[in-house]
């Protein structure tokens, strides 16, 4: 395998190139005010307006390089990732895979307490060292050389990072994709995984994917079909990508509006509820610079075919491995370990009210609360 340091540099031609973009909008009408068609055009306006005159991306991408940054070479695809040894003796190594629509970019502000919770509030033996890929497609790890990169192959490339890394027993923590990256690993990996943490949130037991709940009382099954009610126009994102990618792709790859719109309605719907609006659930600069990541990256493309691809593999889920596995819920709703755990058999659950989807970014410090404490009961 060929590892080789990697540093964000975007050439200074690429930002002007996005300067002029913005700046050169075809903007469409407001048939609706509200969030029920996406995002409206005075909210889009706002927000581009702030990407275009105050955020600063050489900031950004210099706090990004503060972290060390390599690229594997796979069987010709480059995959990026962080990767931060912590300075305490026997730390735990860990990964963390990211979800969509995410990247590295997200778990940014947990790398410090992970690394060294001594200096955050916490015990130098819950420290980790820290690896955090970009999935194929995704943030760096661009462009896709060929079709197939799906759940399973990455898993395996991700093992073999981190075997390359010299981490022959690691954890892992995820959720979304990275939850179907953790489970993979589970499998294919065994023993060589210590724990898996999967994060969830409400939203995971609305799908046609939710386990089976033949064991939830009537009034439970009705509040379930609500849930699942409530998200049924949630999911044209998933549909046009997991179908047509290659149509959409032109669009992400040629608009920063569209590619700023298509993420920023994601993190409007599934972060924290009690928040109205994407920049009071997480830090709009953080937003900016996972949406200024996919396009310098042109990781809208990327990303919709990794869905693609995960859509049109074999699942993981219904198998079985005997790996500890803990459960941390974003957003409380009592369905979800009715649905998830209904016998209390995992190795670890917690819930939180607060949060949602994204909660690397929504509530890092529960976030690193719960990889602190999962990892502590397995060591």
């Amino acid at each position: 395998m060929d590892i080789t340091p990697f540093t964000i540099d975007v050439p200074d031609t690429e930002v002007r190139d996005l300067q002029a973009r913005l700046a050169n909008t075809r903007w469409p009408t407001d048939v609706a005010t509200d969030w029920s068609r996406g995002t409206p055009v005075s909210y889009a306006r706002t927000l581009v307006d702030r990407w275009a005159n105050e955020f600063d991306w050489a900031a950004q991408q210099e706090r990004l390089n503060a972290f060390p940054q390599f690229v594997a070479t796979i069987d010709g695809q480059p995959i990026h990732f962080v990767h931060v040894r912590s300075g305490v003796a026997g730390a735990t190594p860990l990964l963390l895979a990211h979800g969509y629509p995410s990247s590295f970019v997200e778990f940014s502000r947990m790398i410090g307490p992970l690394v060294d919770p001594a200096a955050h509030g916490g015990r130098a033996e819950d420290a980790f060292h820290v690896v955090i890929p970009s999935l194929p497609g995704f943030g760096f790890s661009t462009p896709v050389t060929s079709a197939a990169w799906g759940i399973k192959r990455t898993a395996n490339a991700m093992d073999a990072i981190m075997q390359a890394l010299g981490y022959e027993r690691y954890g892992i923590g995820g959720g979304d994709i990275g939850a179907g990256i953790a489970e993979e690993l589970c499998l294919l990996a065994g023993e060589r995984i210590i724990g898996s943490l999967v994060v969830t949130d409400p939203g995971a037991i609305a799908t046609e994917y939710t386990p089976p709940t033949d064991h939830l009382t009537p009034e439970e099954q009705e509040r379930l079909q609500s849930l699942k009610a409530a998200r049924a126009e949630d999911f044209g994102y998933l549909a046009l990508q997991t179908t047509r990618p290659q149509s959409i792709a032109y669009g992400l790859t040629d608009s920063p509006v569209m590619q700023l719109t298509w993420i920023a309605e994601k993190i409007r719907e599934w972060t924290d509820p009690a928040k109205e609006l994407p920049e009071e659930a997480v830090d709009v600069d953080q937003l900016l610079t996972l949406v200024s990541v996919y396009w310098f990256g042109k990781g809208g493309a990327g990303a919709a075919n990794f869905l693609y691809e995960a859509m049109h593999s074999e699942a993981s889920w219904g198998r079985t491995h005997d790996r500890p596995q803990g459960f941390v819920s974003f957003g409380r709703e009592p369905l979800v370990r009715r649905v998830l755990d209904p016998n209390h058999e995992r190795a670890y659950w917690n819930e939180h009210a607060e949060g949602g989807h994204f909660p690397a970014m929504e509530q890092p410090g529960l976030f690193v609360g719960d990889v602190r404490a999962f990892f502590a009961t397995l060591r």
